[in-house]
């Protein structure tokens, strides 16, 4: 099986999760993604990125150890945004 490509990665998380904002960068065998999704709320760090291969499902089971991930609630992603962007709104 061919190796996914970072946009076929992040259809397959966003197939799986409610995603506010998805992003996946990758060089076919390394994979980075950021995810912000309100089915993060209350969740640890763990369960969270449970949440993400389960959304994977067996789509990446050969690639899931070559995925490295930044998962978010669209609060933390609110303050991440705001702590990279020097403008008041």
């Amino acid at each position: 099986m061919a190796d996914p490509t970072p946009s076929e990665v992040r259809d397959y998380i966003a197939q799986g999760l409610p995603c506010e904002h998805l992003e996946v960068e990758g060089d076919g065998r390394h994979f980075f993604a950021t995810i912000v999704s309100v089915a993060f709320e209350g969740k640890s760090r763990v369960a969270r990125h449970q949440a993400v291969y389960r959304a994977l499902g067996d789509r990446m089971r050969e690639q899931i150890h070559a995925l490295s991930m930044k998962t978010l609630t669209p609060a933390e992603w609110a303050e991440v945004s705001a702590a990279s962007s020097h403008h008041h709104h």
